[in-house]
């Protein structure tokens, strides 16, 4: 049988890699990785780590990069067998029997990498040549200094259909075909497979070429702006990151890694300073791809373009990221302004600009909750409905169970807050409206009065949770409203937990009224009661809603604008006070915004005054006796 990739990574997963390096290597700890100085170069300040969680070791001077397998052949010298042989016997692992047939294989694909290498070497040549003048002024138009050309090994494929055929004609047909360098008419034609186009090497992580990129420098109709090599024994588009083998030092340093949609995007990064980028090949990311990413950072940046495609493939990228999604795994996205790609911010602002909006991305829930919910119109009951099906749809993607269930809250918690917005106040009534509302049906008391049954040790028991102030007030009112209408708890169970959240000193209130819920009886004119610790609100706190003169219905009203209340004045100044800590990089938007949340504030402001204002006319406010008694 062949040595798989699945054996070799058991075979790594067995073992400790600094405890391989460090028999000819002295290493010490350095946070969760270790150092010391690279024995593949002359260094007197350590550059060289080993990372044993990654399984890899990476020197910054030399850039040696490598695994298990690649030090053993690289540092001690060994044949790739005799490597595996010598950790297999670490690992206490079998040697899987020869097959001659993979054999054949591996030494096919090394030929193969000794003709794209060639190829990279004509493609180069070409553009230092006399026909790689447009291809030279292409480049230094988009502002690409021959140095940074030299480094992403920019070359020229010149328009002829057998110029590279011809160059390296030495290695014959199946070769170049094999190498994705040479294709076939239906007339059995061969001919180059780049013509007239400025190359671009593809790398492995190991930095060897593989593939091609090939850009037209003028669009031409019946021609692709970009062609990529097909897939071959060396090339997998699914299974490959443009710039991979650059990026991954930088990583290291930054401790991010961004995703942009195309090589041209990468460049025009690493143009700006910015040297930890990568692009997909063609492809929207692939799973495999995504746990390239993951080895690299707990959460990658994905910058795609500000147009409506771009948006799209970051959706594309979060539903495959779904599934894979695991604690400290994740993924953050960058919105671009409409119409940009990383190239134009980077050319119009500098490096300044993109970094401004690397530096506050979306999360990947809040990126799927916006783009879900601006997918289409929501102006029906209908159109909502669908939003949420849609968002629990993806929820239900997620394999971690734990994950799951946050994402379903928080996206539950978004939808309700959308959906169900606060509904504008009803005016207040006055002291004789509600005396004679309640001597209608024989019920009208002259002072707000305790929940009966109350037991001094219940309300001694609770006393401590009791807060002071108007908005503590309110929320002392409202528990008790909840507890004389046990039916309106489930309804604001949602806006209930996030009030909990906010109000750390009610929670254990609020969590009581979600257990005893669930076994009172709500037909009883008071279903929680004393003996379950529910505690009335105090003589001087007054609202219409706790009078059992109020119509159940009005009370219920009342009770739901008050919740609503509670909730959303500290979602507003949370979110009024994130607008003005933007306001450096982003005064415009964050004026607007401040401006926005103000007035929403003001009304809220209103709102509350309107419920002061039936506060003051309970029954035995000024002139109050005088209407009940008429």
């Amino acid at each position: 049988m062949a040595i798989t990739p699945q054996w070799k990574d058991e075979l790594r997963a067995r073992l400790t890699l600094s405890a391989l390096v460090q028999r000819s290597v002295k290493l010490t700890r350095a946070g969760r990785e270790w150092k010391g100085c690279c024995p593949f170069h002359e260094e007197k300040t350590p550059s060289f780590y080993v990372n044993d969680a990654k399984q890899f070791y990476h020197c910054f001077g030399c850039g040696a990069h490598g695994d298990a397998i690649s030090w053993m052949v690289d540092h001690v010298g060994l044949s790739f067998l005799d490597a595996i042989k010598e950790l297999a016997s670490m690992a206490g692992m079998e040697v899987p029997a020869p097959d001659p047939a993979a054999a054949r294989k591996a030494e096919a694909r090394a030929s193969l990498i000794d003709v794209t290498e060639a190829a990279q070497r004509f493609f180069a040549e070409s553009l230092a040549a006399p026909g790689g003048a447009a291809a030279r002024a292409y480049l230094a138009q988009r502002g690409f200094a021959p140095e940074l050309c030299r480094t992403f090994g920019f070359g020229w494929a010149p328009d002829d259909r057998h110029a590279l055929g011809r160059a390296l004609g030495h290695f014959g047909e199946p070769m170049l075909e094999a190498a994705g360098l040479r294709a076939a008419s239906e007339a059995g034609e061969r001919y180059d497979r780049f013509r007239g186009r400025l190359m671009l090497p593809i790398h492995d992580p190991r930095g060897r070429v593989i593939a091609f990129g090939g850009r037209i420098l003028t669009p031409r109709e019946g021609l692709a702006k970009y062609l990529n090599s097909p897939d071959t024994e060396l090339f997998d588009k699914g299974r490959t990151l443009y710039n991979l083998h650059r990026a991954a030092p930088a990583v290291r340093q930054s401790g991010r890694v961004v995703v942009v949609e195309g090589y041209m995007d990468v460049i025009a990064l690493a143009s700006a300073g910015i040297a930890e980028a990568v692009a997909p090949l063609g492809t929207a990311l692939t799973e495999m791809q995504l746990e390239l990413l993951w080895r690299l950072a707990e959460v990658p940046l994905l910058c795609f373009d500000g147009d409506s495609a771009g948006q799209r493939a970051a959706m594309r990228a979060i539903t495959r990221a779904l599934p894979l999604l695991a604690p400290g795994r994740s993924l953050a996205i960058v919105r671009l302004p409409r119409g940009q790609d990383p190239d134009d911010l980077v050319r119009q602002q500098g490096r300044t600009g993109i970094e401004r909006l690397l530096e506050a991305p979306l999360s990947l829930i809040e990126a799927l909750w916006q783009f879900e919910r601006d997918a289409a119109p929501l102006a029906t009951p209908e159109a909502k409905a669908g939003l949420k099906a849609r968002l629990m749809a993806h929820v239900e993607t997620i394999a971690d169970p734990e994950i799951r269930a946050l994402y379903r809250r928080e996206l539950s918690d978004r939808f309700s807050a959308f959906a169900f917005p606060p509904r504008p106040p009803r005016a207040a009534r006055t002291a004789s409206e509600v005396g004679r509302r309640g001597a209608a049906k024989g019920t009208w008391r002259g002072a707000p009065v305790p929940l009966p049954g109350l037991t001094p040790e219940a309300r001694s028991r609770l006393g401590a949770l009791t807060l002071g102030g108007q908005r503590q007030g309110l929320l002392e009112a409202v528990l008790a409203g909840l507890a004389r209408h046990p039916q309106e708890i489930a309804r604001h169970a949602e806006a209930l937990a996030r009030l909990a959240r906010s109000e750390p000193a009610a929670a254990a209130r609020i969590e009581k009224l979600f257990e005893l819920a669930e076994t009172l009886d709500s037909r009883a004119p008071d279903a929680i009661c004393s003996a379950q610790g529910q505690p009335a609100p105090s003589a001087d706190i007054r609202y219409a809603f706790l009078d059992e003169g109020t119509d159940p219905d009005d009370a219920c009203a009342q009770l739901a604008e008050a919740v609503s209340l509670l909730v959303e004045r500290p979602a507003l100044e949370a979110a009024l006070a994130a607008t003005i800590a933007r306001f450096d990089s982003d005064p415009e938007g964050s004026f607007a915004e401040q401006a926005r949340l103000r007035t929403r504030l003001m009304a809220i402001e209103e709102r509350l005054k309107a419920f002061g204002r039936r506060k003051a006319a309970a029954p035995d406010a000024p002139g109050a006796s005088g209407d009940a008694a008429a």
